[in-house]
C-alpha cells in the first residue's frame, strides 16, 4: 500500500519526495473538496475567479486558489490573464481536463442510477450492526 505524506507548508501533497501511486494522486485531487466542483463549474466554459467564486458554494477565495493551482499544475486547468496587469484572470479546462470531466461526469450518473440501490445496502448492513 502506498502512503502519500504532505510535508508541512508544501500545499501539495504530491511533492517529489513521496512514494507516489499515479491512481491515489489523482483520486486525491479529484476527489479534493472543491476539485469536482471546480470540474463542473468549468465544463461548459471558461470562468473569472470571481464567477468560480459565486459559482461553488461555499469555498473560501484561498481554497478556491489553491484547488486552481493545484489543478493548473496537474494539467487539467489552464490560467489565462486578460487585460493586462489588474485584469481578470479566466480559468479553463484543459483536453486533459475536459477528458476527465466525462468521466467524472459519467460517475456522476452512475451515482445517480445506483444510490438507491447503495441506500438499501447501507440500511441492511446498519441494522445488522445493530442486531
Amino acid at each position: 500500500m502506498f502512503l502519500v505524506e504532505q510535508h508541512e507548508g508544501a500545499g501539495d501533497p504530491f511533492g517529489p519526495d513521496e512514494v507516489q501511486c499515479p491512481i491515489r494522486e489523482l483520486l486525491a485531487r479529484v476527489g479534493g473538496r472543491w476539485s469536482l466542483d471546480v470540474i463542473i463549474a468549468l465544463g461548459s466554459q471558461p470562468r473569472h475567479f470571481g464567477d468560480l467564486d459565486r459559482t461553488i458554494p461555499g469555498v473560501s477565495r484561498r481554497m478556491l486558489a489553491l484547488t486552481l493551482r493545484g489543478m493548473e499544475r496537474d494539467g487539467l486547468v489552464a490560467r489565462s490573464p486578460q487585460g493586462g496587469a489588474g485584469g481578470r484572470v479566466y480559468y479553463e479546462l484543459t483536453a486533459l481536463g475536459d477528458e476527465l470531466s466525462k468521466h467524472v461526469r459519467a460517475l456522476g450518473a452512475w451515482s445517480q442510477r445506483n444510490r438507491g440501490a447503495i441506500y438499501e445496502a447501507r440500511a441492511r448492513y446498519d441494522a445488522a450492526q445493530r442486531a
